[in-house]
C-alpha cells in the first residue's frame, strides 16, 4: 500500500512529526511561563528535532552520512527523554495539564523515533566516533541550565536544581550518573543500526535512507 513517492514507512513519519508538533503547540499553550523557560526543557528541544527528522524523512528522505549522524542524535536525545521522565520525574509536576501532551512528548515520540531507527536504519557500519559526538550536546544543555537557573531562578528540572537535591554536590552526582548512561546509550543507538542495517542489505531501506556507511 502506497501513494505516488511515499512508502508507508514515510507516510508514518510525517503523521507522527504532525502529531508531535500538535502536542508540542499545546503544551506551549498550556505552560505558564516565559518562551525562554519553554524551550529550556531538554523535553523539547528533543521533540523539536525529532519533528523535523521525522517530517524531512517522510517528506524527502535523504540519505548520507550527515543525514545518519542527525537521526542517530535524535533517536539518542528522544531515548534519553523518554528513560529520564520514567526513572527520574513520572511522579513530578512537568508542567503539562494534559496527559496526552505529556504522553506523546514522553513516550510516544521516544518510542517512535526508536522503532524508525530499527525498521529503517541508515547505515551498515557504526560510527563509534560519532556516537560519542552526540554526546556533546546533552553535555552542553546541563552547563547551559546550571548556569541559567541561578540568573533567573528557574531550572528546568528537580534534579538541577541545588535547592531541590540539597546541594551542587547531589547535582554533580546526577550529571555524572547520567552523562555515562548516555553514553551507554549512543554506543547502544549506533550499534543497533548497525546491526539492523546489516540484516536490512542490500542497500536501499523502504524508507528511502541508503544504508552507505558514514565517514569515520
Amino acid at each position: 500500500m502506497s501513494v505516488p513517492g511515499l512508502t508507508v514507512g514515510r507516510i508514518a513519519r510525517v503523521g507522527f512529526a504532525v502529531l508531535d508538533a500538535v502536542a508540542l503547540g499545546a503544551a506551549f499553550d498550556a505552560r505558564t511561563g516565559s518562551a525562554g523557560n519553554f524551550f529550556s526543557f531538554f523535553t523539547i528541544l528533543s521533540n523539536v528535532l525529532g519533528i523535523v527528522v521525522l517530517l524531512v524523512g517522510g517528506l524527502r528522505a535523504p540519505t548520507g552520512p550527515r543525514w545518519a549522524a542527525l537521526r542517530g542524535a535524535a533517536t539518542l536525545y528522544l531515548v534519553i527523554t523518554g528513560i529520564v521522565y520514567a526513572v527520574l520525574l513520572s511522579n513530578q509536576d512537568v508542567g503539562l495539564t494534559e496527559p496526552w501532551i505529556n504522553s506523546v512528548l514522553h513516550r510516544v515520540t521516544p518510542v517512535v523515533v526508536l522503532v524508525d531507527w530499527l525498521l529503517l536504519p541508515p547505515w551498515p557500519r557504526a560510527s563509534w566516533r560519532l556516537a560519542l559526538g552526540w554526546l556533546g550536546f546533552p553535555l552542553a544543555y546541563f552547563a547551559y541550565s546550571l548556569l541559567r537557573g541561578p540568573v533567573v531562578d528557574w531550572y528546568p528540572y528537580p534534579f538541577l536544581d541545588p535547592r531541590e537535591t540539597g546541594g551542587y554536590g547531589r547535582v554533580a552526582t546526577y550529571a555524572v550518573a547520567l552523562a555515562a548512561l548516555m553514553m551507554l546509550l549512543s554506543l547502544a543507538v549506533a550499534w543497533l543500526g548497525q546491526w539492523r542495517a546489516t540484516a536490512r542489505q542490500p542497500s536501499r531501506d523502504p524508507g528511502g535512507d541508503v544504508t552507505t556507511p558514514p565517514a569515520g
